[in-house]
């Protein structure tokens, strides 16, 4: 259930519904607004009280169920739209955030190379992955620890913020001292134990969409993120898995609307992951611009013939400089920038 306060609620008011919350035996979210204060009740025993528990305490305004199975991710619980900024960059503003570079830091020379690309391009963001979560127990696995010292000196050198993707909870505090935004690929979506370690920490994560998940289940997977208190979350459409072959993953460009419509939360797209060829990445990339994504993922390479991972889906500096001179005229279509 949400709970919204009047406007200027005192704060013993609020005390007071989030002591009766307590004594029945549910957690409690706070969404401490300007003007409002909205307060979430969770627990599996919500369905089975009256709202008039609530709504007869003082300054309370309006009681409301949550049918969805997602709670904190909804709109009812946030009425308006989230920002998240790291390192000076805002993602879910006006400005369209792209977070480039390699899919694996292979070499601080490849990295350092690849930063200063997507610099230069007009990136905000550099991404690079020091723990590979691989299909294959034989493919390249990450240089870990070694990769993430490489982009904690490219962050410094380059001054751009930095995410990468963490796949073990033991390795949750060690990332979150190094990256600037904590990456949880799709495979691991539903690896409640990982979310609920993420969700613990301060740093901003993205968390995108499982193989076959429903946007239901996406957003059920943020509500564990924001109910650690971590409310620096960002979604990620990479494609999901359907019968077409024809591209690497099919990527649900009606996501971003259908997450406009029902949750606060900012969403980017992996163009990348989901063509999986490097050909056909500008037109998703734009074709997620122009439906209102707030930032791209885009894999950039060096030299993709000699990537130790998805050299197929990455792009050449030239490839992606060209690709930003077009996502700014798709951007200023639609009223935003790059």
């Amino acid at each position: 259930m949400i709970v919204e306060m009047k406007k200027g609620a005192a704060k013993i008011s609020v005390d007071a519904v989030v002591a009766r919350a307590k004594s029945l035996g549910l957690g409690v979210q706070m969404n401490l607004g300007t003007d409002k204060t909205v307060v979430a009740l969770l627990g599996s025993n919500t369905g089975q009280l009256s709202p008039d528990i609530f709504a007869v305490l003082p300054e309370v305004e309006s009681v409301t169920r949550i049918m969805k199975p997602y709670k904190l991710a909804s709109k009812e619980f946030k009425t308006t739209p989230s920002t998240v900024t790291v390192g000076g960059v805002e993602i879910g503003g006006n400005r369209i955030a792209v977070m480039a570079g390699p899919c694996a830091v292979e070499s601080e020379a490849q990295l350092f190379e690849a930063a200063r690309v997507v610099k230069n391009a007009g990136a905000a963001v550099l991404r690079g992955g020091a723990y590979k979560p691989r299909t294959s127990p034989f493919s390249f696995q990450g240089l870990e620890k070694i990769g993430l010292g490489f982009l904690a000196g490219a962050r410094k050198e380059f001054d751009m913020p930095i995410i990468s993707e963490v796949v073990d909870p033991r390795d949750v505090e060690n990332l979150a001292e190094t990256v600037d935004i904590i990456q949880i690929g799709a495979r691991n979506m539903q690896n409640y134990a990982l979310l609920t370690e993420v969700g613990k920490q301060k740093r901003p994560v993205l968390l995108k969409r499982g193989l076959s998940s429903t946007i239901d289940e996406w957003l059920t997977a943020a509500d564990y993120l924001l109910a650690g208190g971590n409310n620096q979350v960002i979604l990620c459409e990479r494609g999901i898995r359907t019968f077409e072959t024809s591209t690497r993953f099919s990527l649900d460009i009606s996501s971003i609307p259908v997450i406009k419509r029902f949750s606060h939360l900012p969403i980017v797209v992996d163009p990348s992951h989901a063509a999986g060829h490097y050909a056909l990445v500008p037109a998703i990339a734009k074709a997620a611009v122009a439906a209102g994504a707030d930032g791209l993922l885009i894999e950039v390479h060096p030299n993709p013939k000699e990537a130790l991972v998805d050299g197929l889906q990455s792009l050449t500096p030239s490839d992606f400089s060209r690709l930003i001179g077009e996502l700014r005229l798709v951007a200023s279509a639609v009223g935003r920038s790059i």
